[in-house]
């Protein structure tokens, strides 16, 4: 048995791990999007690594899109098994792809338009939605906590990792030559005090580990609450200034949050009376799916909903669906905040929000998670004084923040206590992706402290024996 590493290896994006089993299976874990990478991000996204035709089946440990973004790519290119996901997963996954390849088309021609002046080839979206919709097929669910048969001699588990509705951590028992052997795919570790979400959950003693490290040399503040950041944030901008506040959030997970705080504040009579708009219609789907599972919600918030059944609306909220609506708020006048997709800026409508705003010192763009460094947040968040979005320079003159109490990822102590039940000797690998190399170097140092004798942090396309 051998593994490879395709993608979020020794970076946070394109979670892809290719599983292949002394029969010659092949079981891939994941197969996410490049997000944020630069002028590399295209070319890793058209390169797999390995032949899509020859995988047996699939696992997806989430529905984000640098963990599912490329599966109609590889269905598109040969992959004819399972796709193995929990059933809200499934759901997500479909609204998430059907909205990626919309947003590639769209930018795609965005991009097109400048080539074509400027006599340069012109680029294809890496699937269109039609392909997307066609990958759909292919999804199998199955719930938290049951193992399921997924190949002869192979059985997999899903258990629930607290990241986003429905996310899981993958756990995958195999027998080969007479000994039976557990490998454990963290996919996103959430965290343990997470606003909405329940708890990661235990997992039995795994063999071989596959374990994200976004935050693992960092600890997120607990001194500093979500709800008087927005305040603060809201009163400096949009109270202050009379300026418009753009709010960076991946529509699901982060949006549902933004919504949840600020639901909260109306409720306690806090909330500024200004209008607050969600831009982006997979938001608004994704909301939906979210409030159809109640039941991963954690106690708090059922408790909560007790008294209030929607405790992600409230009066001053408005959802923009057109992108005619869309194109509308820049010519409003008067203070707003403005939640838009992507969390990262990298695409979908904050990034016109951000270009059409940025110049301009009355405003603010805020974001509400990890950013990669080479992303359009990354830019904004380390301080550069001009930015380039689609092409065209931008000063930047509005102020730009995070809020990291809201990130969705563990931090080191999260990630540990998720492996606090396991035995570290019983551990003959353990693999750090999902995560930049130097916070990668540190968590590494800590987890061979721990116990844990073997701790590799993979190149790109990797391989490794497992015996």
């Amino acid at each position: 048995m051998k593994i490879s590493f395709h993608g979020a290896a020794r970076t946070v994006t394109g979670s892809k791990h290719l599983l292949e089993l002394s029969s010659g299976k092949r079981i891939l874990l994941d197969c996410g999007l490049f997000q944020g990478m630069g002028k590399e991000t295209n070319a890793l996204n058209r390169h797999f690594g390995f032949d899509p035709a020859a995988i047996d089946v699939m696992v997806l440990s989430h529905a984000h899109i640098d963990h599912a973004g490329l599966i109609p790519k590889l269905v598109e290119e040969g992959f004819r098994g399972k796709i193995w996901c929990t059933p809200a997963t499934k759901e997500l996954a479909m609204v998430l792809l059907e909205d990626s390849a919309q947003i590639q088309e769209d930018d795609i021609r965005y991009v097109n338009k400048r080539r074509k002046q400027l006599n340069q080839p012109l680029l294809m979206p890496l699937y269109t939605k039609e392909q997307a919709q066609a990958s759909f097929q292919y999804f199998e669910t199955v719930e938290y906590d049951t193992w399921t048969s997924i190949l002869e001699g192979v059985e997999l588990q899903f258990t629930d990792a607290g990241h986003i509705i429905g996310s899981a951590a993958v756990h995958v028992r195999i027998d080969e030559k007479g000994a039976t052997r557990q490998l454990t795919f963290s996919g996103d570790i959430g965290r343990y005090r997470d606003a909405i979400l329940r708890s990661p959950s235990t997992f039995t003693q795994a063999d071989v580990i596959i374990l994200e490290s976004t935050y693992g040399n960092k600890l997120h503040p607990l001194h500093q609450s979500t709800p008087e950041l927005l305040l603060e944030w809201i009163d400096k901008i949009c109270i202050r200034k009379k300026g418009k506040l753009i709010l960076a959030a991946f529509s699901v997970g982060r949006t549902q949050e933004l919504l949840f705080q600020l639901n909260q504040l109306e409720l306690e009579n806090r909330l500024p009376p200004i209008p607050i708009y969600v831009d982006s219609p997979l938001s608004v789907e994704a909301t939906e799916i979210v409030k159809k599972y109640p039941n991963y919600f954690n106690r708090s918030i059922q408790k909560i909903m007790e008294s209030d059944l929607d405790p992600f609306d409230f009066s001053s909220l408005r959802y923009i669906r057109t992108v005619e609506e869309s194109k509308q708020l820049n010519f409003i006048e008067g203070p707003m905040v403005i939640i838009s997709a992507s969390g990262m800026a990298d695409a979908g409508r904050v990034k016109h929000h951000i270009s059409n705003n940025i110049e301009n010192s009355r405003n603010g763009v805020l974001f509400t998670g990890y950013c990669e460094p080479r992303s359009l947040g990354g830019r904004l968040l380390a301080g550069m004084s001009e930015v380039n979005i689609y092409g065209v320079p931008h000063e930047v003159h509005a102020s730009v923040g995070l809020i990291p109490s809201m990130s969705a990822h563990g931090d080191y102590e999260d990630l540990c206590q998720w492996l606090s039940e396991q035995d570290p000797k019983s551990v003959s690998h353990l693999f750090l992706v999902h995560g930049e190399y130097a916070v990668q170097v540190d968590f590494r140092e800590r987890l061979l402290k721990k116990g844990f004798p073997y701790v590799e942090i993979p190149e790109m396309h990797a391989c490794y024996g497992l015996g």
